[in-house]
């Protein structure tokens, strides 16, 4: 087998690279990529995010939305409030490995 072979063989399918250029996608926001920063470490409500962020609510509520869609952040309810979170650990290590990236 030649070399360009072995290359197209380990390649994903095309339904994998399009979602991964999906996630990236989020990425390009740095609304959003500053609201991951801010539920990083710890659940925030939307008014809280907003004071961090320096945005409107309802630019930040958007975002969260588009955030929640591609699975980056999740929610819970506590009586009134909803509190929002990364999802996942997968998340922290996606902003760790960009910033450290930038920074070469």
């Amino acid at each position: 087998m030649d070399n360009i072979e072995m290359i197209k063989d380990a390649m994903p399918v095309d339904e994998e690279i399009y979602d991964l250029a999906e996630l990236f996608k989020m990425l390009c926001d740095a609304t959003r990529v500053k609201i991951l920063y801010a539920i990083l470490d710890s659940e925030m409500s939307v008014s809280d995010i907003t004071e961090i962020v320096g945005s409107t609510q309802s630019a930040v509520s958007h975002q969260l939305r588009v955030l929640k869609q591609a699975r980056l952040v999740k929610y819970r309810k506590v009586g009134k409030s909803v509190l929002y979170s990364v999802s996942d650990e997968h998340v922290a290590t996606i902003l760790s490995m960009g910033m450290e990236h930038i920074s070469e």
